[in-house]
């Protein structure tokens, strides 16, 4: 009964930005119970795809679509591709393509707010918001013209509360360049909390829901300085596994989360719960 209920099997699932850390995580989740997935990602092709996934590519279980977000008309192609390859409209969209400055990001990116580029403000919310946007009108409304589907749109912690500018304080303790967390990486993450929740109203009778995964930090060999103060921040004393929001994605697109729309489900390890 539980297998049913979590069940994704032949569901079709677009994945933006399937090509990154997450995107691989969840594309590879979403494949391994039998969905069938479309990696949209303007490096699809591009670069070598893991292993694991051939199998699956060879199997027609897994397209990979050069795709900007950024652009309508390349996200129109895309959806083509997808109802061409596999005859259905996609039941799931993934939002997950997102442009993000980690610590060794340069100093023109993560410097003071008085001080950051507009012309980067741009590039990251023409991504980061702009982006979800186009693929939801795209992909959305074909699903709630069919009656069904899930959208999940990925979001941050940082998008609920403020960065805690002080874990990279260790930055210019050793002599380098302060770095600050770029405000447009908070605002375009909080400007997904209430989009998600808009079109969670707006398509609640036509079948389609919308969630918004706020995830905290996942670990991928970062400097042991920012691990230090960022594991401190968190109750559990540590980054995220990349693979450990898979569960999450499974219940979104699944039976078992048939009574949850507008949602922003926070998977934190508790740093919100301070």
């Amino acid at each position: 009964m539980y297998d049913k209920l979590f069940s994704v099997e032949g569901r079709i699932v677009a994945v933006t930005g399937g090509m990154g850390q997450l995107g691989r995580q969840f594309s590879l989740a979403l494949l391994n119970r039998n969905a069938r997935v479309a990696i949209l990602d303007p490096a699809a092709e591009k670069e070598k795809l893991p292993e694991h996934f051939q199998a699956f590519k060879e199997n027609n279980k897994l397209l990979l679509i050069i795709t900007d977000v950024t652009k309508r008309e390349s996200l129109e192609k895309a959806l083509e591709i997808i109802v061409e390859t596999w005859d259905e409209v996609p039941y799931g969209l993934i939002n997950n393509a997102a442009l993000d400055s980690p610590p060794s990001a340069a100093l023109e990116e993560t410097g003071p707010f008085e001080i950051f580029p507009p012309e980067s403000w741009d590039r990251v919310m023409d991504v980061n918001v702009k982006g979800v946007f186009l693929a939801c009108q795209v992909f959305g409304a074909e699903m709630a013209k069919s009656g069904r589907g899930s959208i999940i749109n990925i979001g941050s912690t940082y998008g609920m509360v403020s960065p805690d500018h002080r874990i990279y304080e260790y930055k210019s303790e050793n002599g380098g360049n302060p770095f600050f967390k770029p405000v447009v990486y908070s605002a375009s993450k909080s400007a997904l909390v209430n989009f998600t929740k808009y079109l969670a109203v707006y398509w609640g009778k036509s079948g389609v829901r919308t969630n918004l995964m706020v995830l905290g930090g996942v670990f991928n060999h970062q400097e042991q300085e920012f691990l230090d103060g960022y594991c401190s921040r968190v109750p559990m004393g540590r980054m995220a596994r990349e693979d450990e929001y898979n569960g999450t994605v499974i219940y979104l697109m699944s039976d078992a989360s048939s009574y949850v729309t507008g949602a922003a489900i926070i998977l934190d390890g508790g740093w919100t719960a301070w």
